[in-house]
């Protein structure tokens, strides 16, 4: 999708009602779904996050980017995500966390990115974190700065190849609570974008099949 069919969207994803949490259980594997219907979120005191997805131009072309985490001890490690991370004091609110992360992690200064629109709040269970993202986007192609105590790399994509169902399939992953799993997944060119990313995206797909 070029980039300016992609800005002439914008009124109507500001204006459209999001999907919501039946399009992110399209995308959550199999075990997780029905822990996620079931779960009572006022007795798990969650950690808050604020992620970012980031639309912007590349020779014309609307992409949208991603970021592949370092490899750690924790239960995101070396995974493909959204840039964003966890709340602080220091935030008025989720939408600052997500940007002011978005900055440290992908060099994109907060000032210059554009909230089109909050998304559907998602439960991980496995970080105990409750994430908001925001579909976002800036008018000019980024320089990309990676905070390297973080982050591995970018990993940019065409926003057409992420609406494309062709890249919608099943892969076999390892999970850092299992090995093996087979996950409802996007694979873009060998990177496979699976849970709560996935989850995300599965929402941004559906708005944007909506306002075609």
């Amino acid at each position: 999708m070029e980039f300016s069919s992609f800005t002439n969207l914008i009124s109507k994803l500001k204006k459209i009602e999001l999907p919501g949490e039946s399009f992110h259980y399209q995308l959550a594997p199999l075990f997780r779904q029905d822990e996620l219907k079931r779960i009572d979120l006022n007795g798990k005191d969650p950690n808050y996050a604020g992620v970012v997805s980031l639309l912007y131009p590349k020779n014309g072309e609307a992409h949208m980017a991603f970021i592949l985490r370092k490899t750690y001890k924790g239960v995101h490690s070396n995974q493909i995500g959204f840039p964003g991370g966890r709340y602080e004091e220091i935030d008025k609110d989720l939408m600052q966390t997500a940007l002011r992360e978005t900055e440290e992690e992908i060099g994109v200064s907060s000032n210059s990115i554009q909230v089109i629109k909050p998304l559907t709040e998602l439960y991980i269970p496995p970080s105990n974190f409750l994430v908001h993202p925001y579909l976002s986007y800036i008018e000019e192609e980024p320089v990309f700065v990676l905070q390297e105590s973080e982050v591995e790399n970018i990993i940019e994509i065409p926003l057409s190849v992420c609406l494309d169902k062709n890249n919608l399939n099943t892969e076999l992953i390892d999970a850092s609570y299992a090995k093996n799993v087979e996950v409802p997944a996007f694979n873009f060119n060998g990177h496979v974008v699976w849970g709560a990313t996935a989850m995300i995206l599965s929402e941004i797909r559906e708005l944007f099949i909506r306002i075609a």
